[in-house]
């Protein structure tokens, strides 16, 4: 087939399915994330995908850190900051998630995955972390 054709098979294709996806719906489940209410929901709708349900992280076009028998979550300041501000290929989730499911979704890191770091980390230990919510600029 020369590549007219496919390029009209495509846009026919997608003309066929006029529902736009939506960023804001992470997961299967369709759950947004303003409806997550515990740290394992928002691992499986939002971190599971790069982190694995097992927390071991991957390898591939990036190589995604391991969370499962992690010494550097000891410090709970730790992956909270990573959580709020990124760090390398893992994107800022400060604006996108609560910090209320900020800390819980690192409570349940901390206490899953072959760790067992027990002091909890506070929704006012995150807002006190907060910066200003990062905005991108084109």
């Amino acid at each position: 087939m020369n590549s007219f054709i496919l390029r009209a098979l495509l846009i026919a294709g997608l003309a066929a399915f006029p529902v736009a996806a939506h960023a804001d719906s992470p997961g299967a489940g369709g759950e947004r994330k303003s409806d997550m209410q515990s740290g394992a929901e928002v691992y499986r709708h939002v971190c599971q995908a790069c982190h694995m349900a097992d927390g071991k992280g991957g390898k591939g076009a990036a190589v995604i850190p391991a969370l499962a028998s992690n010494p550097k979550l000891a410090i709970s300041a730790y992956p909270a900051g990573v959580v709020l501000n990124g760090f390398g290929a893992m994107p800022w989730f400060n604006g996108t998630l609560s910090p209320e499911q900020i800390a819980h979704v690192v409570n349940y890191v901390r206490t899953h995955f072959g760790n067992s770091y027990t002091d909890m980390l506070s929704a006012d230990d995150v807002k006190a972390m907060a910066g200003p919510v990062p905005h991108v600029t084109h």
